[in-house]
């Protein structure tokens, strides 16, 4: 039987990936961790990307910019209020299960802000909106605490085009990511991906589920389409889509 690569089932398996706990910059194939007492980065001619799932990793962000040189990117901590960060109803080509947005009146989720310059902007979303599994847009009338005191009341993001999947009718949170007040069970990637392949192909050994994923887009797509069939669409009014 075919075998992916090791690293290939570890990066399907450890989605989002590494999350620093202080704000950080992007510089070419490295990242440096901001001190507490830092001053604001200049965000000039940059606009604010809310970062949901591997978004928020410096892993993640270096393998997307790695080809070009794409200049810094000021990645800020942040709190959002009144949302979560739940799975999406879709696997990724390389074999998780992303993250979305969710409304979840009460609840403070702990996430990170890319601060993007058109140029960035264009090739992020080459890596999510070509993908069709997301849509770029704006959220207005949002509480977003940044590290180093800013505040926002509007930034842009990307949700699912997919919906929230559900388990037990209801979303599922990420564990890897920290909130406050939270409503929703949470499950790290495995034991979401150990949910999915009990409910799709019970009894296959895991490694050998995943692999199947990133190895032929078909299956990708009807798993997709599984998942969807019990999902749920993006829930806040004040998400305005934007046509890139």
């Amino acid at each position: 039987m075919f075998r992916m690569p090791l690293d290939a089932l570890q990066r399907a398996k450890s989605y989002p990936y590494k999350i620093p706990a202080r704000s950080y910059v992007i510089a070419g194939n490295q990242y440096e961790e901001l001190a507490i007492c830092a001053s604001m980065p200049d965000l000039s001619g940059r606009r604010p990307v809310i970062a949901i799932g591997s978004n928020q990793s410096p892993e993640q962000l270096i393998r997307k910019f790695k080809d070009a040189d794409w200049g810094t990117i000021p990645v800020l901590r942040a709190r959002l209020k009144d949302f979560d960060i739940v799975y999406s109803s879709h696997v990724a080509s390389y074999g998780s299960i992303p993250a979305t947005l969710r409304h979840s009146p009460g609840t403070r989720v702990g996430l990170f802000v890319n601060w993007l310059t058109p140029k960035q902007e264009i090739r992020m979303h080459e890596t999510e909106v070509s993908t069709t599994n997301f849509h770029f847009g704006k959220l207005n009338d949002i509480e977003l605490d940044l590290d180093l005191g800013l505040v926002l009341t509007s930034a842009f993001v990307y949700t699912s085009r997919r919906g929230a999947l559900l388990r037990e009718g209801h979303p599922v949170a990420l564990k890897a990511i920290k909130a406050e007040n939270r409503v929703w069970t949470a499950l790290h990637q495995e034991e979401i991906q150990n949910h999915i392949r009990d409910q799709l192909a019970p009894g296959q050994p895991l490694d050998d589920f995943i692999h199947s994923a990133i190895a032929d887009a078909s299956i990708r797509q009807n798993r997709t389409e599984a998942l969807m069939a019990k999902s749920v669409a993006f829930n806040f009014s004040g998400f305005t889509p934007i046509e890139v």
